[in-house]
């Protein structure tokens, strides 16, 4: 016989019940310190990721992945198809970052900045309370038979979730063709954009599923987070924990009535279940760290409000890590892996820089053209001229548009092309013919190594730069 509703059962997750049907969750509002920082926090970041894509650096898109252009944009980083590798050291950056945040503070990212639990807290949940009132309410009102007044305030209710989705689907599809892309096929009929339109379609039907029903399902069944924190974490790890030496035994009738027999003192806890009321994804954290705990100290704020109103201690349920809270044991900042993965993010943003540094902004191919290896006109001087054909290849891997201009450092030696100087623009790539023109006497054993001077103008930033190519002009022997 349980002992409350609010009881979890011990045999499966609190989210289904004995057939596998799906028991929908009513976290209740809870407010406290950790609470008014979770409310800044999601603030920031629901308006960081709304605003970013319209915030320009350099006169670029700040946060740019554009696959189908293979052209992308990391705060002020400019990548193109040709840096694609560079993009190993970017995620394997971030991932070791998250690795090191995760050994060293717990799921806080879960709780505090992963988009599931931003969005659906800082925005449908608000939803859900302006339309249809606090959880317990909601609650009422999802067990309620049918009736005109519920089928209002859910079409209401799904109407604003449908707009929010919208907002949240165009900003996330501008990471990936561009804001000004995006404003330009918002003005379209979709059958110009039938690709980008299906997109979006889809990305909107997944995210109103996710946000609107599935919820705490993504973070419980499907996101391979929560399985990988027990590889990450260790005993130094922050985690939401509670105090059972403090807390046992609980106010129950049970424990009260050995209390009064044998004298035993009861603990702290007063088994209100508010801690598992307001768990977004239906925990009793009592029972010890779970895969399912997300760190959003939603427990922690509720209990420190019912220890203040008894009179009693806070931080029944507290931010600690297993080795100080059951071991007794001092608390350590860091510990060996957490330094492993800290210094494999430091070495991927090494790497990433020294890559770039590297990095060529003009990629300039001479290759001889396949046709005669090389034409002969005498002059009426007599002399013998020879004029050999090649084909530049040329890929402008900057942001900013170039001018080029050919010479050589021999004056016997001409350099013809169509236009000079040759102009390419910012991430194009172009091919143009270029025949260079010398006298035979140049020519030992048919053969001459020549440098082709190339002098690089970026008509953006005003530098000009100059580079060679060793070319190989080529004759008869005699």
């Amino acid at each position: 016989m349980p002992l409350s509703e609010f009881e979890l059962p011990l045999d499966r997750i609190s989210t289904s019940d004995a057939f596998g049907k799906r028991i929908f969750l009513f976290p209740r509002e809870v407010k406290g310190a950790f609470r008014k920082q979770r409310l800044k926090l999601q603030f920031f970041l629901i308006a960081f990721f709304l605003f970013l894509p319209w915030l320009q650096i350099q006169g670029r898109q700040a946060l740019l992945f554009n696959i189908s252009e293979r052209h992308f944009e990391i705060f002020g980083l400019s990548l193109r198809a040709h840096n694609a590798p560079l993009l190993i050291f970017v995620f394997a950056a971030g991932a070791f970052a998250l690795f090191f945040t995760t050994a060293v503070y717990g799921r806080i990212w879960c709780g505090w900045a992963c988009p599931q639990t931003v969005f659906i807290d800082g925005v449908f949940r608000k939803i859900e309370q302006f339309v249809e009132g606090p959880a317990h309410l909601r609650r009422i009102l999802a067990q309620a038979p049918f009736s005109l007044n519920k089928l209002r305030k859910k079409i209401f209710k799904y109407t604003l979730y449908i707009l929010a989705t919208l907002v949240l689907t165009h900003s996330f599809m501008a990471y990936f063709i561009g804001t000004k892309e995006l404003a330009q096929m918002m003005t379209q009929s979709p059958s110009k954009n039938l690709g980008s339109f299906l997109f979006m379609f889809i990305s909107s039907s997944i995210i109103l599923f996710d946000f609107a029903w599935f919820r705490e399902q993504f973070c419980t069944i499907v996101c391979p987070y929560g399985r990988f924190q027990s590889v990450l974490m260790d005993r130094n790890s922050l985690v939401v924990s509670y105090d059972l030496n403090r807390g046992e035994p609980r106010a129950t009738p049970q424990a009260k009535a050995l209390s009064k027999t044998h004298g035993r003192s009861l603990g702290d806890c007063i088994n209100c279940y508010r801690c598992v009321q307001v768990c977004p994804t239906g925990i009793d954290i009592r029972r010890g760290l779970q895969m399912e705990c997300i760190a959003c100290t939603a427990c922690i704020d509720v209990c420190n409000d019912v220890m203040a109103k008894l009179n009693r201690p806070a931080d029944l349920i507290r931010y600690t890590t297993l080795s100080t809270h059951q071991l007794k044991q001092e608390k350590k900042s860091f510990n060996f892996r957490a330094l492993v993965y800290l210094l494999i993010c430091l070495l991927s943003i090494v790497a990433l820089m020294v890559s770039l540094k590297n990095a060529k902004s003009l990629e300039i191919e001479v290759i001889r053209a396949k046709e005669t290896p090389y034409q002969l006109q005498t002059l009426d001087s007599g002399v013998v001229m020879i004029t050999n054909h090649f084909k530049l290849e040329l890929s402008n891997q900057s942001g900013n548009p170039h001018e080029l201009t050919f010479k050589t450092e021999a004056d016997e030696v001409q350099i013809i092309t169509a236009i000079q100087p040759l102009k390419i623009q910012d991430e194009k790539l172009i091919q143009s013919d270029v025949f260079i023109r010398f006298p035979k006497r140049l020519l030992l054993n048919g053969q001459k190594n020549i440098s082709l001077i190339i002098l690089d103008r970026n008509t953006k930033e005003n530098e000009v730069l100059e580079l060679k190519k060793e070319v190989v002009l080529v004759g008869p022997f005699l």
